[in-house]
């Protein structure tokens, strides 16, 4: 049996900047070759999104492709670096499909699906364990016919611990069918609370919105993308329950075809940037500038596009430190322009299109694309979704690897499973990254579960600091480079020391809720005990306990805690425990 001494960490952030080295940039589109044959959308009305994620959790990026009415949602599993589509046996009414999320709503661990749909209702389908599936869209309440829905995006607004979605509306014919803020229950049920939240009733002509914490107050903001009059939204999270629409005063109100949103720190200030995809007036891309207000550099960055445009995705091709972006879009025959763009940044902030990345094949009709990883190799690879006849584009990385990278993976235990809403900070040789989690962005559409970063030519992480939704920071000093890492919410705050003792601690139940008890196996009795928070203030003492069960704990504020137990033979027991 062991017990552990505890230390906490602190990091004093460098605020130098050092240029890490690019690589030689190239992707080669290789669908067919890795199995994803009759892969594409179809012909339904401006196409759908598609998924990149792990769905299955085997650390295999997965693909999931909506899809034209009378076709049924696709799924393609990774098996090592190359696919095999499945059939979960769901029951699919082959509806016109555009959002394709893995979602673990519930925080059981498993992945459920959500399905948006604009010709009938959008569907909720809970993975009972195993990827064995049931339609529970109407009993969550979700049930909401002729919706017209197009994008959604999850995010824990109202800081439960919980995901809620906010679904958008696209309706020609009913411009009374709204947005919807759906909060999540807890029970296996959603609330609209547009009334609540103060969500207008109008319909925006919306195709998309990303969850935003565009101010850093710690509460998610929702950014909406509209097609033509009226602006873009902001909504502005009050820390209450409702929103205040910011769009004018923060500069965000732009009126443009926009269809979709993306969200990364391209210049690396902490300060999360949007990109707003359009038509061929050219695409708004909204520098944060830290004061909650934002400016359009579309056109001084180079990435205004100025064609057919839909989705979009901030991506570290050649991981050397800084953000890239890929746009995918429609080559308009009136007009020679592009069809896709491959963004490059240059390191400080200025963006270029390369000539030899491979792209040049790209003639497709493209809408929803995502970022994951094929083979694991660190380096990020994409997949576009493209009209009938092409399949879908599977571009793979095959850029110069001199590069070093991590690759991040957050598990909330308070805040919610996938740690959507937290804030990724790291420092390499001092040089810092930031990322954002989100959880539909872009068009439709999803990327991998894992942040990456590059680190180019630098050998050593000094550290990955995570700033969760549930309000808890923690820090992984030194972390291994080059190799996927899971970060679990509430293991890293304490560094821990084992020291030798012949008695065990055992404390239940944990998580606690109103009352704990504890029990020792060994030849010691407990003397004492200390509660304290993760910054080491007492919280809960008591001398020579009469009991060392039924303690209550029901006035403690929710979060992780240390109890600390003194044993009659002066040794002291350290264990951590979770309060809800």
């Amino acid at each position: 049996m062991k017990t552990y001494f505890f230390r906490f960490s602190f990091i004093i952030s460098s605020l130098f900047f050092v240029e890490s080295a690019s690589a030689q940039l190239l992707f080669q589109e290789g669908a067919s070759n890795l199995g994803c044959d009759d892969s594409s959308y179809g012909i339904g009305f401006l196409g759908g999104g598609i998924s990149f994620y792990d769905f299955d959790n085997d650390g295999w990026d997965d693909i999931t492709i909506s899809s034209h009415e009378g076709r049924a949602v696709k799924f393609f599993k990774n098996i090592s670096g190359s696919f095999v589509q499945v059939d979960f046996g769901l029951n699919d009414p082959l509806f016109e499909t555009k959002t394709v999320q893995w979602v673990d709503y519930d925080n059981d661990g498993d992945n459920d699906l959500f399905v948006t749909s604009n010709i009938d209702s959008n569907r909720l389908y809970r993975n009972n364990g195993a990827m064995q599936f049931t339609d529970i869209t109407v009993s969550a309440g979700l049930m909401t016919n002729d919706h017209r829905s197009f994008g959604a995006s999850w995010g824990d607004y109202d800081k439960d611990g919980l995901l809620d979605i906010f679904v958008s509306s696209r309706h020609y014919d009913d411009l009374t069918i709204p947005n919807i803020l759906y909060r999540n229950n807890g029970d296996d049920t959603f609330t609209n609370v547009n009334s609540q939240a103060q969500i207008p009733a109008t319909n925006y002509f919306s195709f998309c919105s990303a969850f935003i914490d565009y101010n850093d107050d710690g509460w998610l903001d929702i950014y909406v993308a509209n097609d033509r009059d009226p602006s873009n939204l902001m909504y502005k999270n009050n820390g209450n329950g409702t929103f205040s629409e910011v769009g004018e005063e923060t500069g965000t109100d732009v009126v443009i075809n926009a269809m979709s949103t993306t969200i990364g720190d391209y210049n690396r200030d902490g300060h999360m940037d949007i990109y707003v995809t359009n038509t061929q007036q050219g695409n708004v891309f909204l520098r944060n500038n830290g004061d909650n207000t934002f400016t359009d550099i579309a056109e001084e960055s180079g990435t205004i596009f100025e064609s057919v445009s839909w989705g979009s995705v901030f991506i570290d091709a050649d991981n050397d430190s800084d953000l890239d972006l890929y746009v995918s879009g429609v080559l308009d025959g009136s007009t020679p322009y592009l069809s896709a763009a491959f963004y490059e940044n240059n390191g400080i902030g200025d963006f270029t299109i390369p000539t030899d990345a491979g792209f040049d094949v790209d003639t497709a009709e493209s809408y929803g694309n995502a970022m994951g990883d094929i083979n694991n190799d660190g380096y990020p690879d994409m997949v576009v979704l493209n009209y009938s006849p092409d399949n879908i584009f599977i571009w793979e990385n095959q850029s110069d690897q001199s590069n070093n990278w991590v690759k991040v993976k957050l598990e909330g235990t308070i805040s919610n499973r996938q740690g959507i809403g937290a804030q990724i900070e790291i420092s390499s040789e001092g040089e810092k990254q930031y990322s954002f989690t989100n959880l539909g962005e872009g068009y439709n559409s999803q990327n991998s579960s894992y942040e990456f970063f590059g680190i180019g030519t630098a050998t050593s992480i000094d550290y990955i600091k995570v700033e969760w939704p549930s309000g808890l920071t923690e820090i992984v000093e030194n972390p291994s480079i080059n190799a996927p890492i899971t970060i679990v919410e509430g293991e890293n705050i304490l560094e821990v020391t084992p020291v030798n003792t012949n008695t065990e601690l055992t404390v239940y139940p944990l998580p606690a809720k109103e009352t704990i008890c504890m029990s020792v196996d060994g030849p010691d009795v407990i003397n004492a005990y200390r509660i304290l928070d993760i910054s080491g203030n007492l919280i809960l003492k008591e001398d020579s306990p009469e009991s060392i069960c039924d303690i209550y704990i029901g006035n403690i504020s929710s979060g992780l805690y240390l109890l600390e137990i003194t044993l009659n033979s002066d040794q002291k027991i350290f264990k951590k425990i979770l309060l809800e």
